[in-house]
């Protein structure tokens, strides 16, 4: 009898959640990827960040972001609340302790859109719980190009993300996974092997004590 997968033993086990970073230069397809699998993941949420930015007409707290005062935010860094924190551009951005730990506990996994040094940071705190996936552009002349599709910025911004881009890469070897973006499908079935793939991993099923007793004691 062929049993639906909400009803096997295996999806019933508790399981500890994971903390799915993906990372990759602008323009390496990394946002594309995210989007379709929170699109197609219902396990699978999006990390809110707090920030010192000022919130956009179109944000809504909570959902785009946590929104908060530079004060506010020192504190919460000072006092050890923050997984990742980073400044872009004069505002900061950070991952709260607290929404992570309590998301690994229930068993829920989270996507985290951040880029190496957070990623490091991250690694730093709750390496058990972190999946790193970095993916690559096949070469630097098709970075250019995808970038130059996109058509939003001016020539000496393409440069200068192209050198930044470079830099970035170089931190490849820090990640557990590397999938290079040559075909966006094949890219995105790629990471979604290593999500299954990882959901499965031993040491992130507390619940296959009590199976394997049960197994055993019948």
């Amino acid at each position: 009898m062929n049993l639906p997968p909400a009803d096997l033993p295996s999806s019933r086990l508790k399981r500890r959640g994971l903390m799915l970073v993906i990372s990759s230069p602008s323009g390496a397809g990394k946002s594309t990827i995210a989007r379709n699998l929170l699109e197609n993941d219902n396990g699978l949420s999006l990390s809110v960040s707090v920030t010192t930015r000022p919130r956009r007409g179109s944000e809504i707290e909570g959902v785009h972001y946590h929104f908060k005062s530079q004060r506010e935010f020192d504190g919460m860094r000072d006092s050890e609340a923050l997984l990742e924190w980073a400044e872009v551009h004069g505002n900061c951005y950070g991952t709260p302790r607290e929404s992570a730990e309590v998301a690994m506990a229930e068993g829920r996994d989270m996507l985290f859109d951040i880029d190496w040094q957070g990623a490091q940071q991250l690694q730093e705190k709750m390496s058990a719980d972190v999946v790193s996936i970095f993916i690559l552009p096949p070469s630097m002349e098709e970075l250019r190009a995808r970038l130059q599709r996109r058509a939003e910025d001016a020539d000496d911004v393409i440069e200068r993300r192209l050198a930044n881009a470079r830099s970035e890469i170089e931190h490849w070897r820090e990640y557990d996974y590397v999938v290079i973006n040559d075909d966006l499908d094949r890219a995105y079935s790629a990471v979604r092997s290593i999500v299954q793939a990882e959901r499965l991993r031993r040491d992130r099923r507390p619940g296959l004590f009590d199976f394997v007793a049960g197994l055993l004691g019948e």
